[in-house]
């Protein structure tokens, strides 16, 4: 009897098994021949079958398929204006809010202080991006498999990604829904209320169909539109400049002018009250800084080559882009905090109500705005369905599927919006729960692990800061935030308008004694 001599051939990732091959034995014995392997893609002894080729042009499709990797020919200011619209957003509405439960001093330090963190935190992740020779990584996730290995990083990076994106997904539903109903009762007085619910599924109904815009490119010219949307353009009416949501926020609460019974005290009425609502505060300021979670993904998008690296566009594009943070978030949240003290509502395009036409023309704006937000970090979202359901479940890459996944994804997060319309808390809970890590200290663990600093050095000492901040900001910012969905939820009827902010006093002595 013939002998079978073994040997072990592996396929490429996507179709990866081992095969028994029986030299000699050509249909006989219990082997398998070479002969009939000859369709197989197998690489024996150097040699490459017809096959191999056939498999690699596949592979090579369903990256060009896949949403992140599709092109890379993007400039700097794609990088500006898509990091806009990424962080500039529902945050910086809810930024006055937050003023009211930190008080003057600990609410400006805590804007400066998250402004200069997340700078630095982005400067590691743009420069981290192409710190392997020979290779890129464009997802976040890839990073934290480089810092932490396969398995851990995965569990690491992904479920704190999912949650951000996912989240952000949620609230930008909820803003924009909350938007949409001001629009209509500041230009329709007189109409017949209509509940957030159907404010939400309209907006919804416009990201069902931008869903299927294929990769990040497809979608520049809608995050360009959502970036003017944050930016000041100047109109000379009665010799007042006038520009986005953002800087209307902050011109029509100067213009209006601090309010006779204006009250600077913490907004809670208990010492627990003003614990808590300082933690959930906390969570709100680190909402308005997501950017990070998918600034590789947009470096991803930039071309690079030894003699002129993707980082170093990328970085122009970040720095104006902070630039552009700053103006909006900085005047919003201390004349906005100025104007209305802890009577303002958790978003402040709420509280404003003249100019009715400026004031309708701005939450317009926040809608348009948020159409593109909600588009830069559902990409992501896609690229890891997509990638999941071709690469494990084998899927052909198809309209059809890009269309029932994204559709079931976009009707998940308004789902999710319509039952649980809670703005601000929403803001708290995420903010501390998922964006505090991603934004804050991740980006540090993994530099550290890489680049390895010395220790005492000034980059590990800032590193290390950075990182005992961000752990504490995720431990006590979801605590607050959850407090106050669980107080808004004893007051709230499902599928209902939701308690407005200027009754949360009488809504925490209610259920205080009961807390």
């Amino acid at each position: 009897m013939q002998m079978a001599q073994e040997r072990n051939f592996s396929l490429p990732s996507t179709r990866r098994r081992s095969f028994s091959i029986a030299e000699g034995s050509v249909g006989g014995g219990g082997g398998i021949s070479v002969v009939e392997l000859a369709g197989v893609a197998l690489t024996v002894g150097g040699h490459t079958d017809s096959q191999e080729g056939r498999w690699r042009e596949q592979e090579k499709s369903i990256q060009g398929w896949l949403p992140i990797n599709a092109r890379r020919n993007a400039k700097w200011w794609y990088s500006a204006f898509h990091n806009v619209t990424a962080m500039v957003g529902a945050g910086v509405l809810g930024l006055p809010y937050a003023m009211s439960e930190l008080g003057w001093g600990a609410g400006i330090a805590v804007l400066i202080l998250s402004w200069i963190i997340t700078l630095y935190t982005l400067r590691q992740m743009v420069e981290m991006h192409e710190m392997v020779e020979g290779k890129r990584f464009d997802r976040y996730h890839e990073l934290g498999q480089h810092a932490f290995g396969d398995r851990l990083g995965l569990w690491i990076v992904v479920p704190q990604q999912l949650v951000v994106e996912v989240g952000l997904g949620i609230v930008y539903m909820v803003t924009a829904g909350q938007s949409l109903q001001k629009f209509h009762d500041v230009v329709c007085r007189n109409c017949r209320h209509i509940r957030t619910s159907y404010f939400i599924m309209m907006f919804a109904s416009v990201q069902f169909l931008l869903s299927q815009l294929p990769n990040f490119h497809s979608i520049s010219s809608v995050s360009l539109v959502a970036a003017i949307m944050s930016l000041r353009i100047t109109d000379d009416v009665d010799m007042m400049n006038y520009g986005s949501y953002s800087t209307i926020a902050w011109v029509a609460s100067l213009t209006k002018g601090r309010e006779e019974t204006v009250n600077y005290h913490l907004r809670g009425t208990t010492p627990a009250d003003k614990v808590f609502d300082f933690f959930g505060a906390l969570g709100s300021v680190a909402f308005a800084y997501a950017g990070h979670n998918v600034v590789l993904e947009i470096q991803a998008t930039i071309p690079s080559a030894p003699e002129k690296p993707s980082k170093k566009p990328m970085w122009k594009g970040v720095v104006v882009a902070y630039i552009i943070v700053a103006v909006c978030y900085f005047p919003a949240a201390l004349i906005g905090y100025w104007a209305f003290g802890n009577h303002v509502d958790g978003n402040i395009l709420i509280t404003l109500n003249n100019p009715r036409w400026l004031i309708a023309i701005a939450n317009m704006m926040v809608v348009v705005h948020l159409i593109g937000s909600y588009q830069v970090y559902a990409m992501p979202v896609f690229d890891m369905i997509e990638t999941v359901l071709v690469r494990k479940f084998w899927f052909r890459p198809s309209s059809r599927l890009r269309l029932i996944s994204r559709t079931v994804y976009v009707a998940f997060t308004m789902f999710v919006a319509v039952t649980f319309p809670f703005f601000n808390e929403l803001l708290s809970f995420f903010g501390g729960f998922a964006l505090a890590p991603t934004s804050y200290f991740l980006p540090c663990i993994m530099w550290l692990k890489i680049c390895k600093p010395k220790r005492f050095s000034f980059s590990w000492f800032t590193n290390w800061t950075c990182i005992i901040i961000g752990v504490l900001l995720m431990l006590l910012s979801p605590i607050g935030g959850l407090r106050q969905i669980i107080l808004k939820i004893r007051m709230y009827s499902v599928y209902q308008d939701y308690p407005q902010d200027r009754g949360y006093v009488n809504i925490t002595k209610t259920v205080n004694k009961q807390f």
